[in-house]
């Protein structure tokens, strides 16, 4: 845990921004803009880990054709921005890995799409980041997004001994991301904008709570839980395509929007 408390102090003096790191003395040009040009999309869970399930649908499923839904979407209408994928089919991939995949590309933001699970009556989108969970409804969602590093070998010594039952492990790490929680939330809140008006989903809002993935991210990331497979409605309309794809324009838009704006303030 001494290692989890250095982590989080040290994130705190980190300069939140898109700016890259530049050498002693060096100056940015005059003419320097800021372009967002790398997008990892995270389908959570795959392969043995197949998440929460519905009567019929699977988390790691859904999960997987609405990224790569979205992925094609952007793909397809903005060509100088890179799509990275942490996995395009029902693969396994541990927590660790997935972040590592978007440090690795120099990533300037991280998206992970989830379905959610609770009573029946429970319905509505949420989107995530990094932060201090307010309610314990708030930690019993990271804790069962985070439950997956018990299915991997030595979590232990590779999560810096973080313990997914104990509340004072998500406390520690929910720290960690505080360097780039505003554009964390200024993307949070377009995609749940997105979701209220145009998609026309149930909201339950943006929300913050320590989520391993969104961990040793080192840009601006979001944990999108897209309903719940336990609401037998939510269920279908998440095992349709057409739902998909509506849940996959949705943060596309919001994507676009987020992009715009950065790069406009950036611009000038």
């Amino acid at each position: 845990m001494r290692n989890i408390v250095i982590l989080c102090v040290a994130s705190l003096l980190f300069f939140a921004g898109p700016l890259r790191a530049l050498a002693p003395g060096a100056r940015v040009p005059a003419t320097a803009v800021y372009k967002l040009r790398t997008v990892v999309l995270d389908a959570g869970h795959g392969g043995k880990d197949r998440g929460c399930a519905g009567v019929k649908a699977r988390e790691a499923d859904v999960a997987l054709k609405i990224i790569l839904a979205l992925g094609h979407h952007i793909e397809e209408t903005m060509p100088d921005v890179k799509v990275v994928y942490t996995r395009k089919t029902d693969v396994f991939v541990e927590l660790a890995d997935r972040a590592g995949i978007a440090n690795k590309n120099n990533a300037d933001l991280f998206i992970s799409v989830h379905c959610n699970a609770s009573s029946p009556a429970a319905n509505g989108t949420e989107v995530w980041t990094m932060g201090p969970h307010k309610t314990d409804a708030n930690l019993g969602v990271a804790k069962r997004e985070n439950a997956v590093i018990l299915q991997e070998d030595n979590y232990k010594e590779r999560y810096n001994g973080f313990d997914p039952i104990s509340p004072q492990s998500h406390i520690l790490f929910s720290l960690y991301q505080s360097a780039h929680i505003v554009n964390s939330i200024r993307f949070a809140q377009k995609v749940d904008h997105q979701f209220r008006t145009t998609v026309g989903r149930p909201s339950r809002g943006v929300k913050q709570a320590g989520f391993l993935v969104l961990w040793k991210s080192t840009m601006p990331s979001v944990l999108i839980e897209s309903g719940f497979l336990t609401n037998r409605g939510e269920e279908q309309y998440l095992n349709d395509k057409a739902g998909q794809t509506y849940i996959a324009a949705g943060i596309y838009r919001a994507f676009r929007d987020y992009k715009n704006e950065l790069e406009a303030m950036n611009g000038e």
